[in-house]
């Protein structure tokens, strides 16, 4: 049995695998989706488009389940606390991606136009939706959320659904759909020929571009407008998890403060820059499968760069500093880390084989002619 301090590490490190996973996997899915009405001008186009990700979406929302199911066990009071005060939030995403699975099965099955249209932004909204409400959750991350612990644990919310939308937060949803809209544009245009292709190689560029203008602005603003977090009392990374158990300041720089403690860990935000900008260079001379790796490295780097600055924070309290979440004091029992370990590293193997395989057998082109071919067949 590993000890206590290392499983704490390790299950930071596999929950932000599983949003990786699910932002690269499941977020083309969104992207495409976010794109539909757009790229897709006539009904035969827009199955074309909706037939790139028809086969794999479902199967794609695993990472989602597994990551929500992942805090959970690893973090109950984070799980607790966020689904408490992103209420609103969390259902409105709920809602969202409701119109996923019965717009992908039920859109084609009736040949009306009124009736695929609606089902067209129906899906729109289940991928447009979702990242940006994530990316605004993650904003709030870094100003601190209005929340705080009694004594014994019970946690109180004093914020409301409003009060998540403001500025930064909302610049952070806008690197969120960027990205995801970014790599859903590259990944039709691995999938499409003729004019989807060329108005996804649109999307492309106009998606990349201001994926990295946004990062860079919720950059400065984090570094020149936006006080940290940072722990001053002494932690024990082995000790019970407890989070009034230390003491926590605000300060200016501090989100940064482990880049110059870990110079290691620049090259995330590097990986950024350097993936999304290598998958424009590749996507846009038509090597769209090295385009995708290279998005989902951006991504990674994306991702990766908001744990690093937010670590060991979670979840930051703006109401009581004290009562903020961090890798050490909101976890499970080292006996449940160790069991789900070894779950994770029996599983997800498997779900990787399995997801490789299938998109290899379902690999090539979505076509017109292969719409008009398979009419009563195809999404």
């Amino acid at each position: 049995m590993l000890d206590y301090p290392t499983l704490k590490i390790i299950w930071w490190l596999l929950v932000g695998v599983l949003l990786i996973g699910f932002a690269i996997m499941d977020g083309h899915d969104m992207g495409v989706g976010t794109l539909l009405p757009f790229v897709g001008k006539n009904d035969v186009e827009r199955r074309v488009v909706i037939n790139t990700v028809g086969p794999h979406w479902d199967g794609n929302q695993v990472w989602f389940i597994t990551g929500g199911g992942a805090i959970f066990a690893a973090w109950p009071l984070v799980y607790a606390t966020a689904f408490s005060g992103f209420y609103w939030a969390m259902l409105a995403v709920l809602w969202a991606l409701f119109f996923r699975p019965v717009g992908f099965d039920y859109r084609s099955k009736i040949a009306n136009a009124t009736w695929r249209n609606t089902w067209d932004w129906g899906l729109f909204v289940g991928g447009a939706v979702p990242p940006l409400i994530f990316g605004v959750a993650f904003g709030n991350l870094f100003q601190g959320v209005p929340f705080s612990f009694a004594d014994n644990l019970m946690s109180t919310y004093s914020g409301s659904f409003w009060g998540l939308l403001n500025p930064f937060a909302l610049l952070c949803g806008v690197v969120s759909t960027a990205m995801i809209t970014f790599h859903g544009a590259i990944y039709l245009m691995h999938r499409t020929d003729d004019a989807v292709y060329r108005r996804s190689r649109t999307a492309m560029l106009i998606f990349g571009g201001l994926l990295l203008v946004s990062f860079t602005a919720a950059g400065i603003w984090l570094w020149q407008g936006i006080e940290g977090y940072a722990i001053t009392s002494t932690v024990t990374p082995g000790a019970l998890p407890n989070p009034l158990d230390k003491t926590v300041v605000r300060e200016a720089g501090a989100w940064l403060a482990n880049y110059d403690r870990h110079p290691a860990t620049m090259l995330l935000p590097v990986l950024a820059y350097a993936g999304a900008l290598t998958a424009m260079l590749l996507a846009a001379n038509g090597a769209t499968l090295a385009a995708f790796v290279a998005s989902s490295l951006a991504i990674l780097g994306i991702i990766g760069t908001a744990g690093v600055s937010l670590f060991p924070f979670i979840m930051p309290s703006s109401s009581d500093l004290r009562s903020s979440l961090t890798v050490w004091d909101s976890v499970s029992s080292q006996l449940t880390l160790n069991i789900m370990l070894w779950a994770t590293l029996i599983f997800m193997p498997l779900i990787i084989v399995y997801t490789s395989w299938a998109y290899k057998v379902m690999a090539g082109k979505v076509t017109a002619a292969y719409i008009r071919e398979n009419e009563h067949a195809a999404y």
